[in-house]
């Protein structure tokens, strides 16, 4: 009897080994022995379960020193960019000659010309348009990397050629602008040229931008040139509009053809995109596209926000009324508390953590006889929140508004000093 139970029980255990359900009970020196450990299979599946994944919420951007505009070009000068040991031989001038003597030679025989490479082409493809495009026709320069450039805007520059501003413009549609100036230069002797800076920006590679775009390329007397950094920019277009021919002669009333037909040219400068990123917000690492033409403003406002500096600061404190003064010094001493007691990051997009709710400040501000009323608050508010310097959000359901002044700590506590004698 004793023998057939050690039997079953061997059978039972191994089977519960096989089912990956086993648990051994082992002793550790000092302690109980109900310690139950996994097995490696077990362990493995435990860990890996799925489920949500937990994200930390510190945010890199949100530690990172903002800066500002005079620190900026104060650190960028510092790097002497002029002084690289290599220097591309395209920026020779005897090479450079040779090289827009030849991309106007292909934009005479009816290509267009698309420039990649690494470094700024803003300035060389200026050049190009002022030194040899201007000469031979009407010239329109386009700035793509502009966070609020649109195509629209690329039309209506065109239609203030003065010859187009004689014609009629019964319709400001974008799609009728286009064929308006298409149908333009079909009788036209002069012809145009477009540099596009930046081809490859977000506004331009929308379809219906890049149909617009298409029409006007493959017309016979309007002339591209445009330069693109991104590395996917090329799979913008497809290859029957990346090789099509532009029409040798256009007929009256005809559908017009449409492509692009470019011509690739390598235009590595090796220079700082400066001007480009001008409009980027340097405090963050969100760039300068911060959304969307919907979006709420209020909601968005902590993460849209733009980091002050002292000087624009000084000088909106300067052109406003003593009360004005009295305000914002009241707001930026209540920051400057709020932010002595936090270890938070103190980047810009988490300053909203820190400010003063709308009631509490006109509590503070009717005590010290800023403001006596609600209207009165807003008028001095108004000229803050127009520039910038106070802005506001929404901190929740039932929370009301909360107001702060978009500066890190050792900027605003300098403004202030200037402001002592309030």
């Amino acid at each position: 009897m004793k023998k057939t139970t050690t039997m079953n029980l061997r059978i039972l255990l191994e089977k519960r080994r096989t089912m990956g359900t086993w648990r051994k009970k082992i002793l550790v020196e000092g302690q109980s022995s109900n310690i139950i450990v996994q097995t490696a299979f077990d362990a493995y599946f435990t860990y890996n379960k799925p489920g949500r994944v937990q994200t930390s919420s510190n945010i890199f951007s949100d530690l990172l020193i903002p800066l500002s505009s005079e620190e900026y070009h104060q650190a960028f000068d510092q790097i002497k960019i002029t002084q690289l040991s290599i220097q591309p031989s395209l920026l020779k001038a005897d090479n450079l000659h040779s090289f827009f003597s030849r991309m106007t030679c292909e934009l005479d025989e009816g290509f267009n010309i698309l420039c990649y490479g690494l470094g700024s082409k803003r300035r060389l493809l200026n050049q190009f348009a002022r030194e040899w495009c201007s000469k031979r026709g009407h010239v329109v320069v386009a700035n793509g990397f502009q966070p609020d450039f649109s195509l629209k805007d690329l039309l209506n520059s065109i239609e203030d050629v003065p010859a187009l501003q004689a014609l009629d413009l019964p319709s400001t549609n974008i799609e009728k602008q286009a064929r308006r100036i298409y149908d333009f230069f079909v009788s036209s002797k002069v012809h145009l040229y477009l540099v596009i800076h930046n081809l490859d920006s977000a506004p331009l590679r929308a379809q219906k931008s890049k149909s617009i775009l298409s029409l006007l390329a493959h017309h016979r007397k309007i002339h591209i040139t445009a330069s693109i950094d991104h590395i996917n920019a090329p799979l913008i277009w497809s290859s029957s509009e990346i090789f099509s021919r532009k029409p040798e002669v256009i007929e009256p009333g005809t559908t017009p053809s449409r492509g692009f037909t470019w011509l690739w040219h390598d235009l590595t400068t090796l220079q700082p995109y400066d001007f480009e990123l001008a409009f980027a917000d340097r405090s963050s690492l969100s760039g300068a596209h911060t959304g969307g033409a919907r979006r709420k403003v209020d909601a968005l406002a902590a993460q849209n926000v733009t980091a002050m500096s002292e000087t624009a600061a000084s000088h909106i404190l300067a052109s406003v009324t003593q009360k004005a003064q009295k305000l914002f010094v009241l707001v930026g001493n209540k920051q400057l508390e709020a932010i002595e007691g936090s270890d938070e990051g103190l980047g810009v997009g988490n300053l909203q953590q820190f400010g003063m709710g709308y009631d509490v400040l006109f509590s503070t501000a009717r005590d010290n006889f800023i403001a006596t009323n609600d209207t009165a608050l807003r008028a001095l508010l108004g000229e803050f929140r127009d520039h910038s310097l106070i802005v506001s959000a929404q901190a929740g359901a039932g929370s009301g508004e909360v107001l702060w002044i978009p500066m890190r700590k050792e900027r605003l506590a300098n403004v202030l000093r200037t402001l002592d004698p309030l």
